[in-house]
């Protein structure tokens, strides 16, 4: 067994450091503890280092009741003997095998898997990081919340009751979707939600199959579009448009493009257009020693054609085999290689019900209740880990194993 750095200053131990706490991270700690027992080691510490002490159903954000989307680590994590630690990571060295965190704290690993996941990528628009809100973090969505709430507490007026949603990809769809309803149980007055993309068309990402449920979805919700156009501005009382139109609006949602964790920048090594690193079919990053990435921030083959996608459908998985392969690594074991043959695609699309498409050309396979039904059982369940509490129920969670279409 290998003899990690100096991990805090002390006794020289075996290290294994998980950077994040979602989708990938979560996974990644409990395959690497499942792992662990499978070869009955007893000597490797894991600890997890995340911003938050919680795992957020972040997938979940655009919904109105976000009351099971965040679970406190402990409860899954403690079972299972995985220390976890409050601690933004700031810094990595990959040459001397150190991870630094805001607070100056210095972690030594002997394996490190980055699962520290993406943030949606907010352009320098004038106006938009003082007055413009996301979805992105549970954070996020509770500020949104809160500050309709706050619109609706004050006099009324029709910008009140106004949102304007930004990027009509997955999740920009979703929540213009799902707002109707939440400005009607705020306001007195007719909701208005208006959904902006620079894209011609939108859902462009959904392929031709999907977007005509798409688009009457949208006109089913009462909610309007504004297709190939920029936002030129965002200020508290609306937004301006490249085409020259004013949109009076006291809230804007901005749900345009992901970018992965700025980390990955510090491995030196060549990342794609959304700033992620590229692993092998093990998920090691290509190029750096000892470091394995899953979920958001990592490029992996998921057939011979397609690189995976920023979704929990392929971090969820990458985490489990990323944790299973980074003890294997250690402890000189074989490791599993990580293909998914099959893509499904389920958009939620609010009163409307929802469309299910399968195949990386989004082929439609089921919409209204039918999809809709699906989707629910995929947000509530399918995506929770065991919260039993029981380890036994944990460990067997995480196998390398993969799930059937749902």
């Amino acid at each position: 067994m290998p003899v990690g750095p100096d991990r805090l200053g002390g006794e020289r131990v075996t290290a294994v450091l998980v950077v994040g706490s979602g989708f990938a991270g979560l996974w990644a700690a409990l395959g690497a503890a499942r792992r662990l027992d499978e070869l009955a080691v007893r000597t490797v510490d894991l600890t997890v280092l995340c911003a938050t002490p919680f795992h957020d159903i972040r997938v979940r954000n655009y919904e109105a009741d976000l009351s099971a989307c965040r679970i406190p680590l402990a409860e899954l994590l403690d079972p299972v003997g995985v220390a976890h630690a409050v601690a933004e990571v700031t810094g990595i060295d990959a040459g001397a095998r150190t991870v630094t965190t805001s607070a100056g704290v210095t972690y030594g690993y002997d394996r490190l898997v980055l699962a520290s996941g993406s943030r949606v990528l907010k352009p320098a628009v004038p106006g938009l990081r003082d007055f413009g809100f996301d979805v992105d973090t549970y954070d996020g969505a509770v500020a949104l919340q809160r500050h309709l709430q706050r619109l609706a507490d004050d006099a009324p007026t029709p910008a009140a009751a106004t949102v304007v949603v930004v990027g009509a990809g997955l999740t920009g769809i979703e929540t213009a979707c799902e707002l109707p309803n939440r400005l009607r149980a705020l306001f007195s007055g007719g909701p208005r939600v208006i959904l902006v993309d620079r894209n011609p068309l939108v859902g462009s990402d959904m392929g031709a199959s999907a977007r005509p449920v798409i688009e009457k979805a949208l006109s089913d919700n009462g909610i309007e579009t504004r297709t190939g156009v920029d936002v030129a501005a965002v200020s508290r009382s609306g937004v301006s448009l490249s085409s020259g139109e004013e949109l009076d609006a006291a809230t804007v949602v901005w749900c345009a493009g992901m970018r992965a964790s700025s980390l990955t920048e510090q491995l030196g090594v060549g990342r794609d257009r959304s700033g992620r690193v590229l692993v092998d079919d093990y998920l090691r990053v290509i190029g750096v020693e000892s470091v394995f990435a899953a979920g958001d921030v990592a490029a992996a083959r998921m057939d011979d054609e397609h690189l995976s996608v920023m979704s929990c459908q392929h971090g969820r998985p990458m985490g489990r085999y990323a944790g299973y392969n980074v003890i294997s690594d250690l402890c000189g074991e074989p490791m599993l290689p990580l293909r998914i043959p099959w893509y499904v695609t389920v958009l939620d699309l609010g009163p409307a019900g929802a469309v299910y498409t399968e195949g990386w050309d989004r082929v439609v396979v089921s919409t209204g209740a039918e999809a809709k039904a699906t989707k629910q059982t995929i947000n509530s369940r399918r995506i929770y880990p065991p919260l039993t509490g029981v380890r036994a129920d944990l460990l067997a969670a995480a196998a390398p194993q993969l799930q059937a279409r749902p």
